[in-house]
């Protein structure tokens, strides 16, 4: 038996100074999905998820601002314009409402968009991510060391640095491969787009309004995984679920079982 995989469509929004460009697949009568990609990777890292969820929804994944083809020629683009950007994407494909799921970066900005724009929220699911409120101050001097590594490395070479990132942030060779390949369009100018983090992050943590994912996978690093549990605490009503024999992107690592751990909760939850 073989499986017809979704036609992808190609769209593009322009709102202010940006413009950017996402694919869309499935049925525009289901309800609407969005998936924000990882730093440095692109819309592509979410291959597997398009073709499972365009079955059950009418599936968008974005390439932000920086990455993939969304490109800024300026150097004056700002990560923190995804939330508002987000919303109009779910606005020009017709819904008022939207599952939104983010990896990593996209799970800082997924709940940014939760927090700018939370009637047009339906759900809310972040992967190898933590609260943009209140971050505690072990994640901050993690997330300092790294960033200088990756500026030594993007002084240094752009393959080694996409290589460095897609081993950090996979398990296995294959989903290392691919998230290489969803980062070839991230160069030295999309770098500066990331400072503009500190915009999103709060000093205070805010409950979120939303049913709430959180995922982890089970060779995530320590300090996110205990952030992750400590973040359920924090959330009764949310959900936090391991994925097995995966990484801190566990959507590539393990996309099967990603994709029905998700399918499941949002049945159930959202």
């Amino acid at each position: 038996m073989t499986t017809t995989l979704p036609e992808l469509e190609a769209h593009t929004l322009s709102q202010g100074q940006y413009r950017i460009h996402y694919v869309a697949a499935g049925d525009p009568q289901r309800e609407l999905i969005i998936f924000l990609h990882p730093a440095f990777s692109d819309h592509s890292s979410f291959s597997a998820q398009i073709d499972t969820f365009a079955q059950h929804y009418r599936v968008v994944a974005v390439d932000m601002i920086g990455h993939g083809k969304s490109q800024v020629t300026d150097g004056r683009g700002s990560i923190a314009a995804m939330s508002a950007l987000v919303a109009g994407v779910i606005a020009q494909e017709g819904y008022t409402q939207a599952h939104v799921v983010g990896v990593s970066l996209g799970a800082l900005i997924a709940q940014d968009v939760a927090a700018h724009f939370p009637d047009q929220v339906r759900s809310l699911t972040v992967v190898g991510g933590y609260p943009i409120g209140g971050t505690s101050k072990a994640i901050q001097r993690a997330q300092g060391g790294a960033i200088v590594t990756m500026l030594f490395l993007l002084i240094v070479s752009m393959p080694r640095l996409r290589r460095y990132v897609a081993k950090t942030s996979t398990l296995h060779p294959h989903a290392r491969e691919q998230f290489y390949r969803s980062a070839q369009a991230f160069t030295r100018r999309s770098f500066g787009v990331l400072g503009g983090m500190n915009k999103v992050m709060q000093p205070i943590y805010q409950p979120q309004r939303q049913p709430l994912l959180i995922v982890t996978g089970d060779h995530e690093r320590s300090i996110l995984r205990a952030a992750a549990s400590a973040w359920q605490r924090q959330e009764p009503l949310a959900t936090h679920r391991v994925v097995a024999n995966a990484g801190h992107c566990a959507h590539m690592d393990h996309p099967d079982g990603f994709n029905a751990l998700l399918l499941e909760w949002l049945r159930e939850k959202a």
